[in-house]
């Protein structure tokens, strides 16, 4: 009896402490998102001119007009809801489900988001990747409490955070008029978009098709610190929807080519967005 006493106070130990490391953790995620947009400048007084794309090149345009931002406020800030589906490794045969949130801001550039996924029945994985000042910044916790990777301060995290910011442009398209990013042509329906922002410097290509709609993002990025070389990384639009009167892709597949073949270790859709949000929601 006495053991069982000691086995149910510690299973209510470690019960409190994960619940408390679980509330800690978002708690910060917050504060992080409220600095975020606390910081964010007002564009929507601003609209996407036909003059202010005449410079871009031809299919960007296209893209622009075709996706409704034309003529409409730009885009201060994003909010999106997605569920995910995840490969950590590339001979993992099953998918873990997961949901994640995300807020964006585009003057200054920059993205909080967090993931929660269940591992297996008994183990829950928080994360958290961020964007902000020019830097990346990824941190994984089992059960909100145990680090498992947090990757930081190294000029590969924050390219690739940048890259990844840059592909997800296609989720808010007025942010292509950027100060921050450069368009080059490449054929009549790809153009190379070149960011540089605080330091950090990335670039990758944009797909579309001959009406404007976004296909797949395309860049030669560093998986993590630790990678040699840069390794070419994929997104594809997989489904595309209008929303509060903007046409973006709600379904999308990431890919790394690596020399064993492709690995397709993210599956993505958007189950709700909102732009020019006005605070965070209260808990």
């Amino acid at each position: 009896m006495f053991i069982g006493i000691i086995f149910a106070l510690t299973l209510l130990f470690f019960v409190l402490l994960i619940t408390g490391a679980n509330y800690q953790f978002k708690q910060k995620i917050k504060a992080e998102r409220i600095a975020l947009l606390e910081k964010a400048e007002d564009l929507s007084q601003d609209t996407v001119s036909t003059a202010s794309i005449i410079d871009l090149p031809p299919i960007v345009q296209q893209w622009l007009r075709n996706s409704g931002v034309l003529e409409q406020p730009k885009i201060t800030n994003v909010y999106l809801k997605q569920n995910l589906q995840l490969k950590m490794k590339p001979e993992q045969s099953n998918w873990l489900s997961g949901i994640a949130e995300q807020y964006f801001t585009i003057e200054p550039p920059a993205f909080n988001w967090n993931i929660s996924t269940q591992m297996n029945p008994l183990f829950k994985v928080v994360g958290r990747d961020q964007f902000e000042n020019g830097k990346g910044e990824m941190l994984i916790k089992l059960f909100s409490l145990i680090p498992v990777a947090n990757a930081k301060n190294h000029e590969k995290v924050d390219q690739a955070s940048l890259q990844r910011y840059l592909a997800e442009i296609v989720w808010f398209p007025s942010a292509a008029l950027s100060p921050y990013i450069e368009w080059t042509p490449l054929d009549n329906y790809s153009a190379r978009a070149t960011m540089e922002y605080a330091g950090t410097k990335g670039s990758g290509v944009f797909h579309f098709d001959e009406q404007g709609n976004f296909k797949k993002f395309t860049a030669r990025r560093f998986q993590d610190a630790s990678a040699a070389e840069p390794t070419e990384w994929i997104v594809h639009a997989t489904k595309t929807e209008t929303h509060h009167g903007i046409k973006i892709p709600v379904a999308c597949e990431a890919s790394w080519e690596l020399e064993s073949g492709t690995w397709t270790w993210l599956k993505l859709k958007i189950t709700d967005i909102q732009f020019n949000v006005e605070g965070i929601p209260v808990d």
